[in-house]
Order: C-alpha cells, then structure tokens, then sequence
C-alpha cells in the first residue's frame, strides 16, 4: 500500500502561481510512478503530469508542459508541481497517483491504484 497526501492548493487569482506538494508514504518502491491529475466540476479526469519516482522520465499534458513543472524533491520525498501563469479553466480538484512501473499507461487514471485524497485550486479571473 502507498499512501498519499496533497497540499497547497488554494485559491489564486489569474497570472498567478501555486506550488503543489505530494506526500507518499508506505511501500515506496523505486519504480513507483507519481501522476497528477484534475478533475473540474462535471468533467472527466484529466492528466496532468507525471515522474518517475528518481525523477529522470517526465511527462506532461499538453495544457501543462509551457506553464507546469513537475519535481521530486528527495530530501522531503515528495513530487511537487509547481503551477504558473495560472488560467480559471485551471480550476479543479488536483489529485496526486501512484502506478507501478507501467510507463505506457502514464496518463490513464485508471491504471492508478493509489490515490491522495486531492486539493482544491480556484483560479479567479
């Protein structure tokens, strides 16, 4: 089992920037996969970004790979996203997921099995 926390989510006006952090704990193994994703309101989950756990494999979703940037940060063991020139359709519930050496599947959510419980971000325009 991995367990996973998110924070600092909040609300932030448009232009704005907003540092994400994610937490994991339990089996942490080295070939753990880290994925964010978000979920605004009436809409499907969506890929955001995604690490490997040493972080040298990196992807992004296309909205994401001009204005996010994902890192690990070994000291604390977490995955931080740091969000910038924040947009209102950027508005959702981000939620930080755990795979298990499966590249491929990367960006479909349901091939994660460990998810946080998600932090809210509101970009007002």
């Amino acid at each position: 089992q991995v367990q996973l926390a998110e924070s600092g989510g909040g609300l932030v006006q448009a232009g704005g920037s907003l540092r994400l952090s994610c937490a994991a704990s339990g089996r942490v193994v080295s070939d753990l996969l880290l994925g964010w994703f978000r979920q605004a309101f009436g809409r499907e989950r969506e890929f955001v970004a995604v690490t490997s756990w040493n972080g040298d494999n990196i992807d992004y979703g296309d909205f994401a790979k001009d204005r996010f940037t994902v890192s690990k940060d070994h000291e604390k063991n977490t995955v931080d996203l740091q969000m910038n020139d924040l947009i209102p359709p950027d508005t959702a519930v981000y939620y930080c997921a755990a795979i298990t050496a499966d590249w491929d599947a990367r960006r479909q959510s349901n091939k994660y099995l460990f998810w946080g419980q998600g932090t809210q971000v509101t970009v007002s325009s």
